[in-house]
């Protein structure tokens, strides 16, 4: 029996050396921590590592809210609605096609067809930020022909006092989190006008994808 306890320790200690290795590459935990705090942090995010997404596994979807889209009736929305490309430089025309495939892979885009048939083109760009890169598309057309959601934000303070008992505040980041969101039933017919989105190459070649990230809640 001690041996084979020992066996499963040994085991326990690799999968744990890979996780921080490989999962945990990007996790900046605080460099001024002691090293048993340090070693406590990883023991949780270890034992918990199933709750974090990566670029490689299903993203989810997010529970308690649903994404509903109103039209603006006083306006007449026009049969074609197409937006001119942007000039793309060789650095952003790699990343894009970097985060074409990554977003292939994880199953929330599929070539639909070619440009021609797209009543609605939205123009993808590249913004960078501390030499990291993020897709973004050009909704400013579609968006004057939607009704914008009203609601109350907190102020930063209000929340800050709401907290003020609180012994561990922390902050995370959603892997992609706009792709987790969930859309009411009614917005199916609506998806394939808006959410079309044109992915732009160095010689201007257009291909057509259809956003699968929205997750049609029945």
């Amino acid at each position: 029996m001690p041996k084979q306890r020992s066996l499963v320790s040994s085991k326990k200690d690799t999968y744990k050396e890979e996780f921080v290795a490989n999962k945990l590459v990007e996790a900046q935990i605080n460099p001024s921590s002691s090293p048993k705090v340090r070693h406590e942090r990883i023991v949780v995010l270890y034992t918990y590592n199933n709750a974090f997404a990566s670029d490689n596994e299903p993203l989810g979807a997010t529970k308690g809210h649903e994404v509903d889209i109103t039209l603006n009736r006083d306006r007449t929305y026009p049969t074609v609605l197409r937006r001119p490309a942007y000039q793309a430089s060789l650095r952003a025309g790699d990343a894009l096609e970097k985060h074409i495939q990554e977003l292939i892979q994880l199953g929330l885009l599929r070539k639909e067809g070619h440009n021609e048939e797209v009543e609605v083109t939205i123009t993808v760009i590249i913004a960078w930020g501390n030499d990291t890169s993020r897709i973004i598309g050009d909704f400013r057309a579609l968006n004057t022909y939607t009704v914008s959601d009203r609601y109350p934000i907190p102020r930063t303070q209000e929340s800050l006092t709401q907290l003020y008992k609180a012994k561990y505040i922390t902050s995370m980041d959603a892997l992609k989190g706009f792709h987790q969101n969930v859309l009411r039933l009614k917005l199916t017919n609506y998806l394939e006008l808006s959410l079309t989105v044109v992915f732009m190459s160095i010689l201007e070649f257009h291909l057509v994808f259809k956003m699968h990230h929205l997750i049609i809640k029945e």
